[in-house]
This record gives C-alpha cells, structure tokens and sequence, in this order.
C-alpha cells in the first residue's frame, strides 16, 4: 500500500506537487492568521463577524480574509501551472534531448529563487487591492496588514524555497544521468546568496512581528490609560454643568477644552447631527459604533478597524431629548508606528549584515576546500598532498574525510595500474590463444594437400624409375608423367602461397598491443586478414558470415591495420557469443561510405545487451560475460578506434533483438 501511493505520488506532475504543497502550507498560515490579525491590530470589540461589520465593510471579516486567500491560491495556482508547463511535459516524457536537458535544468535551478520573490510580493499586493475595494480600510491599517503580510508571506516563501528545491531535486539527478558538464546550466547564484537569502526570512518576521507586537502592546496599555483620564475629565465636566445643563452651556464646553486636532470633544444632537470643537468631521465607522456598539462595550467609541484612535461617550437628557457628549482622542499616531517599524528595519540591516559575514566566512572556509581539491585535480601538488584541518566542527571532518578518500584513491590507482598489466597481458594471452586455434586450423588443411602432394609426387617418382628401360613405355608416357609432376608441384606451390597469406596475416596480430604502425592499407586487404583469422572462430561455432564492401575495394585506409583486425575480430567475437551457442545463425560485415565515412558494421541478431550495460559501455570496463570476461577488449577497442584512427565506435542494441557496431573512420582524401 505504502509502496503504491509512492509511486502515485511519483506520477504526479511536479506543479500538481508544489500546488498541493502551498495549499497545505498556506492554509495552515491562512488559519493561523484569520486569529491573530485582529489581536495584532487591536480590532474594536463586535467590529468583526457582525451585521455592523457588514453594513461598514459590504463583507464580513470572514469572507474578506477568504477572498484574499482564495484570491492568493487561485494566482499561485494559475503562475506554478503556466510556469511548469514545459517541465510538466518533460516530466511526463522525459526525453534525452540535450538542448532540452540543457533548458530544464537551468529553470529547475533558478525557478526556486523567482517564485520565492513572487511569493514576498503578490500575496501582499492581492490583499491590498481586494480590501481597497472594499472602502472600509484606511491606509494605516493597510499598511499594518500589508506589513503583517508581507512578514508571513517571506516565511511561508522560505518553507516553500526548500520544498521547491527538494521537489526538483529528483528531476536533476534523473537528468544527471543523460548529460555532463558540457551541459551543465551555470547559476550564478553563490552559497553565500542562498543562505543569506534563506535565513533573511526568519529575521524579517522576527523584527516586524517585534515591531507589531510592540505596537500592540503600546497602544492597549496607553489606551487603557487615556480612556481612564479622558472619561474622568469627561465626568468632571459634565458635573461642573450638571446645575444648569443647558444646551448653550454644553456647546461653551466645547468651545473652551479640547481644541487641538488629536484631542477634541464633540455633541450629536437630537437630530442626528454632530459638532466638535476643532471642526473634525468623525467617520461613518465611527458614527456607527457609537450608535449600534458603543452601549455594550462601556461607552467607548472607535475611530476605525483599530483602537488607535477612541472616544468615551456619555448621553444627556435636556428637555426630554438625549443628546451625546464625548470626548475624542489618540492613543497613537502613525508617525509612532513608523518610528518603531523604522528601528526594526535598521536592526534587520544590522542582522543581515551579521548573516552576511558569517556566510562569507563560511563560503571562505569550503573554497578554500574546494581550491585545495582543484590543486590536486589539476595535479598542481604531489598526489599524496593533503588538505590542510583549519577547524575542529563539521567542515574540519569534511577535509579529515577528503584526505582519507584521497589516500584511498591512490591506493587505488596503484592497484588498478598493477591490475591493468595483468589484464593487459591476460587479454594479450586470449588473443594469441584465439590466433593460435585459428593458425592451426588455417595451416592443417595446407599442409594436409602438400603432404598428400608429396606422396603424389613420390608415387610419380617411383613410377618413372620403374619405367627407365622399358621399352613398352613411350615418350608421351614420359611426359604424361612430368605434366603430372607439374601438376603436383603447382599445387604445393599454391597451397605454400595460402599459408604465406596466413603467415602475413597473423604476424601482425602476434606483435605487443604497444606496437602501432602506420601505413595504408584498402578494405580488401583489411576483410582478407578478419576472414582467415575469424574463420575458424566462425566455423566452429557453426554460423554463417556475410561479409559485404557496399564501396571501392581499393579505398585506402590509413594507420595499423594489425590494430583494426584485432577490433573488427573483437567485435565479432562478441557477435559469436551473442548466440549462446545457437546454430546456423549470421554474424554480418559490411564496409561502406557515408559522407567522409568508412562505416565499418558488424551485426547479429543475438541477446542484446542489456540497458545498464549500455549506459556504461566504453565508460568502463564491463562485461556481460561474467567471469568468463574482463571489459577490457571492448574499452581498448574503444580507444583504439578514437585514438588511432581518429574515429568514433558507437552501437546500438535492443535485448533480445541484436546489436549492430559501427567502426566510423575519417576518409583522408574524401
């Protein structure tokens, strides 16, 4: 079970992945928020949720915060969807196109990064304009909420980096495997950029959150004051009136206290309208309030979405109308919030300078590493060099353990040139094994006709002797007898001139692996040398071998030709043992040009070679062969068509189907 829904999970498309991941992650952030927003920002008491809140704001709270998160969620959706396009498709298909590797690879690497910085900034520019819509928000709360925002949507960015890259980390390995370095997408993007980039986050929130907290903490504990102060100077005065409470002496109160612009006093009259001391006009929200809410929550009044600015209210009856009496204040000014945010933004430079250097000394510390490493890569010390153990923490075990694989690795290459010159020679003996069984086969029939040759002679010989001074022999006896001998003697000479052939062409073969020549040579003479070494091979598999030159026999080739057989032999050997001992199979040669190419071809259509060992092939030594096979012939084979002929062997194989080899070699005076 847990097995399948790994792999269901697997399929899935990585932008379906990283969607599935932000709204996990954001919804949870979504639900932390919807709780902590009006404590943060000191909301009125029965200003959210409730039928004011809608006849103020045309929405509740709720459906305003879910709409900005819908809002948020349907952009991110709609950005990983368009963006990941082409990753999806690749994802999905996964081709080995370099070029397309190339491009992925680049994007996989860099896409992180971009969608950290589209996730800072969108998410706080959605809120704004969605609660801008609405009208019910001044701009000091939308500067306190975009802030709040801002702050969260940095932390969820920096969760979300890691997922990211953690998400693409499957997609660069997998792509690792069908390209090099040639390939690789450079980022110019340092370890000291990412990790200043990843914890400047936490501080971020860290300083904001301070600031907002702080913010809030000042703001109910001097309100608490203020409303205390002012809704007793509010009593005292209404006291002072209480004698003669007429309407002319409430409007001289006015008049007389409270005229500065953040502290003012203010009536509403029976019909509903209002006068304050300084000629402020109060807000709709705040209108409201005192109407609806005001009664319930002591007879305090508030200003807007925050308690920043507040008013403490009393109702008086004068001549059997009410009129209400309050005074207006500010608990503080926008001007303190700024100050506040200022002094926590000059501490995040300070700390991010801090990060800063530490990431410099950090990434200091691995170059110095890595330099070490490219000394000894680009032997410029000794093999047995060390990386010298600046520190005793984690970095100090990674050079401990560097030192120790770079002990090993010398080892290792003294054992594997000991063991080279033992496979070398080992090889060396098989090929001469080979050529020996082929030279015995090769020669028997030869020297079986010249022996059989001989006794004919013998016979011929014996017959003339008998024949001296018998007269019933005739002179056209006599040379029926020496034509006879010609015949024979033509014979030995023919099959003298077969076993040259063979001689010639195994003389080469027999020479040290060291030893090049340089020469020329044609195609004819080439597939001459592979039949008769290969013949036997052949025969006493009992296969068939179709030798085809789809070009000039006399196309010369330039270089060892001894090295070539030993290629092509190698190859069909290969072929041979492709059959697993089937009979009456076909083992194909074929020569012919393409462009300024001699493709050199040899097929069969035996097991295959299997997907692993294909990807590894000519890479390293490795064979299918088990114990019976060292790899060794086919990388030679290899590097002797590379650096020899200045060519290329390549392959192609399907399991159970056959694999046909191509020898490419340059045309000189093509």
């Amino acid at each position: 079970m847990r097995k399948e829904l790994k792999n269901k999970w697997e399929n899935i498309s990585i932008s379906n992945k990283l969607i599935l991941y932000f709204i996990v992650i954001f919804g949870m952030f979504s639900v932390l928020l919807y709780y902590i927003i009006p404590i943060i920002l000191n909301y009125p008491p029965g200003a959210i949720n409730s039928e004011f809140d809608r006849e103020v704001s045309i929405l509740y709270y709720k459906y305003q915060f879910l709409l900005v998160v819908l809002g948020i969620i349907i952009f991110f959706t709609l950005y990983l969807k368009i963006a990941l396009k082409d990753i999806d498709k690749w994802w999905k298909n996964k081709t080995t196109d370099s070029n397309v590797i190339r491009r992925i690879r680049k994007k996989a690497l860099s896409f992180p990064f971009s969608l950290y910085i589209y996730m800072e900034i969108f998410p706080t520019c959605i809120l704004v304009f969605i609660l801008s819509s609405t009208g019910s928000h001044p701009e000091i709360l939308l500067f306190k909420l975009g802030t709040i925002i801002f702050s969260f949507a940095t932390l969820i960015a920096s969760i979300f980096l890691v997922l990211t890259k953690k998400t693409f980390y499957s997609l660069l390995v997998y792509t690792s495997d069908y390209c090099d370095t040639n390939i690789m997408p450079k980022n110019n993007k340092s370890l000291k950029f990412k990790l200043v980039f990843q914890i400047f986050p936490s501080v971020l929130v860290t300083a904001l959150i301070l600031s907002l907290v702080g913010y809030y903490r000042l703001t109910i504990e001097k309100g608490s004051l203020l409303n205390s102060y002012y809704r007793s100077s509010l009593n005292t005065e209404l006291e002072a009136i209480s004698e003669n409470p007429t309407i002319e002496n409430i409007y001289k109160l006015l008049n007389e206290y409270f005229k500065e612009n953040s502290t003012f006093c203010f009536v509403e009259n029976p019909d509903g309208s209002i006068k304050t001391s300084n000629g402020t006009e109060l807000s709709h929200f705040f209108v409201k309030y005192m109407h609806d809410l005001a009664e319930e929550h002591n007879n305090t009044v508030y200003e807007t979405y925050t308690i920043d600015s507040q008013a403490v209210i009393q109702k008086v009856n004068y001549n059997g109308e009410i009129y209400t009496i309050g005074i207006y204040f500010e608990i503080s000014s926008f001007s303190t919030f700024l100050l506040l945010f200022e002094i926590a933004l000059i501490l995040l430079v300070f700390s991010i300078f801090i990060i800063y250097y530490s990431a410099s000394s950090l990434v200091s510390d691995i170059r110095n590493v890595s330099k070490g490493l490219h000394d000894i890569i680009d032997n410029n010390v000794g093999a047995s060099a060390k990386l010298p153990i600046t520190s005793d923490d984690e970095l100090g075990e990674l050079e401990n353990a560097l030192n120790k694989v770079q002990a090993l690795n010398n080892n290792h290459i003294t054992q594997i040139q000991e063991n080279q010159n033992m496979l070398m020679e080992k090889e060396r003996l098989a090929s001469l094994g080979q050529l020996i069984g082929g030279i015995s086969h090769n020669l028997k029939t030869p020297i079986m006709s010249i022996s059989g040759a001989a006794e004919g002679l013998i016979d011929l010989i014996n017959e003339y002797d008998k024949s001296i001074g018998d007269l019933e022999v005739t002179e056209e006896d006599h040379h029926a007898i020496a034509n006879d001998m010609r015949e024979w003697i033509a014979k030995i000479h023919e099959y003298t001139e077969y076993m040259s052939d063979i001689i010639t062409a195994v003389k080469g073969q027999a020479v040290a692996l060291s030893e090049n020549q340089t020469d020329s040579f044609t195609i004819d003479e080439l597939f001459k040398r592979v039949n008769i070494l290969m013949k036997h091979e052949l025969k006493k598999a009992s296969l068939i071998f179709d030798v085809e030159i789809q070009t000039l026999p006399n196309t010369l080739l330039q270089g060892d030709i001894n090295s070539l057989v030993q290629v092509i032999n190698n190859l069909i050997t290969n072929a041979i043992q492709s059959y697993n001992g089937e009979k009456n199979k076909t083992v194909t040669l074929i020569a012919k040009k393409q462009d300024t190419n001699l493709v050199i071809s040899v097929s069969d259509q035996g097991c295959g070679i299997p997907d692993d060992v294909q990807k590894k092939l000519f890479k390293s030594m490795i064979t299918t062969k088990g114990k019976n096979g060292t790899g060794l012939g086919m990388f030679m084979s290899y590097s002797t068509i590379r650096g020899h002929f200045n060519g290329d062997l390549t392959f192609t194989s399907k399991v159970g189907e056959g694999t046909t080899f191509n020898i490419i070699i340059p045309l000189k005076n093509s």
